[in-house]
């Protein structure tokens, strides 16, 4: 598979829109840093953010589940991040998932003015459904990388995020005590249908 940053660029600065997504426990957010540090190890200015009521492992870093982490900027809102922004190469963004749909058009001006920016979140929510502003910028983005964990009830690749409480909001925050990842055969069989 060829990365972006396997590329190479052109003389003038072209930006475009990277999308790493998946089920919880796949690997999204360590990619998104995989891809930032070599960004900043090729001497690009950069910015990372995320959503600012994401404070599982901590307030200001994106940190992954193997415990991989990064500085990030936490903001409220897509509009902040355009104002946060300003004069880099790449803006990073994890758990794009819990921005509203205007993410998608701070995304693009983005792009439009040449800065690269690598955007991590769930496609799907906890029932199956799309999440968030993700479907949205799978459709304009230039790379799209899917993810997958392993099911914990079959050992198959899992697409799915099954929560294994009753409660039915769609955003809450939770690890493994809260979600497994499953295929699509256990997801089914799990919400019996």
């Amino acid at each position: 598979m060829d990365f972006p940053e396997n590329s190479i660029r052109s003389a003038g600065r072209s930006g475009s829109i990277e999308v790493i997504t998946g089920s919880m426990f796949s690997g999204k957010t360590e990619e998104l840093i995989r891809r930032l540090r070599r960004a900043q190890f090729a001497g690009l200015k950069t910015e990372i953010f995320k959503p600012s009521l994401d404070k599982r492992y901590s307030a200001t870093r994106i940190v992954s589940h193997d415990d991989k982490s990064i500085l990030s900027t936490p903001v409220d809102s897509p509009s902040e991040i355009l104002l946060l922004a300003g004069n880099v190469d790449v803006v990073g963004i994890d758990e794009a998932q819990f921005f509203d749909r205007s993410l998608v058009d701070v995304c693009n001006q983005l792009a439009d003015n040449g800065v690269r920016v690598l955007v991590a979140g769930l496609d799907m929510d906890f029932m199956g459904n799309p999440f968030g502003p993700i479907p949205a910028l799978l459709s304009v983005a230039e790379y799209i990388t899917k993810v997958h964990a392993i099911c914990l009830r079959c050992g198959n690749l899992a697409n799915y995020s099954y929560r294994k409480s009753d409660e039915a909001q769609v955003v809450l925050l939770g690890e493994k005590n809260n979600y497994e990842p499953l295929c699509r055969d256990c997801y089914n069989k799990a919400l019996n249908r």
